[in-house]
């Protein structure tokens, strides 16, 4: 429908040029020559034509303009949700690797007689610790820090003159973000609410 606006824009400005050019060539009106009436009539129709084709294609324009506004926010969008999907699918896979990282834990605080076993044990913990950080994974530090309730979660209050007012005193279980976000809290102690 554009195509065809803009044609006939191209026919009403050859037309008009044409029209020009006539006049240009034409004598001056005499009482002899005067124009007839059926000439102001077809130009008053030209002129009338042209508004039209020019609103015809105002509105087309706008609506191309609408259309690809609205391409724009719906790529943005797309991109958005795609994002937001890889993040919380990451997300999902680190938290459930942080229950292999607290059992290493645990398997190192234990005693043991056979120093190669451990050592062993501390090499696997090291390789997960490391391949966590290249993924922008990092703990959360709580222990003597001030309670935040964004950080840490409270399980129990403590009175112990060692620490201050909404100190945390002791860690149950490490918290982590992953790129700045938490994605699991710190299970903590305070001292002296």
């Amino acid at each position: 429908m554009s195509e065809e606006i803009l044609e006939n824009c191209e026919e009403v400005e050859e037309t008009e040029a044409a029209e020009e050019e006539t006049a240009a060539e034409a004598p001056e009106a005499t009482e002899e020559n005067t124009p007839d009436t059926a000439g102001e009539d077809e130009i008053f129709k030209k002129n009338k034509q042209i508004e039209e084709l020019n609103e015809q294609l105002a509105a087309e324009k706008d609506k191309y303009l609408r259309v690809a506004a609205e391409y724009d926010n719906f790529r943005r969008r797309s991109l958005k949700d795609k994002q937001d999907a890889a993040a919380k699918a990451q997300g999902d896979v680190i938290v459930e690797f942080l229950s292999v990282i607290d059992n290493f834990e645990r398997a190192l605080a234990t005693e043991t007689a056979d120093e190669n076993y451990k050592k062993g044990i501390q090499m696997i913990f090291n390789q997960y610790a490391e391949i966590l950080k290249k993924q922008g994974v990092e703990e959360i530090e709580a222990l003597g820090k001030p309670f935040d309730p964004n950080m840490h979660n409270a399980v129990t209050q403590v009175s112990d003159e060692n620490f201050g007012e909404d100190e945390v005193c002791q860690v149950f279980q490490k918290g982590y973000t992953l790129n700045g976000k938490v994605i699991r809290h710190a299970m903590v102690a305070v001292a002296n609410p």
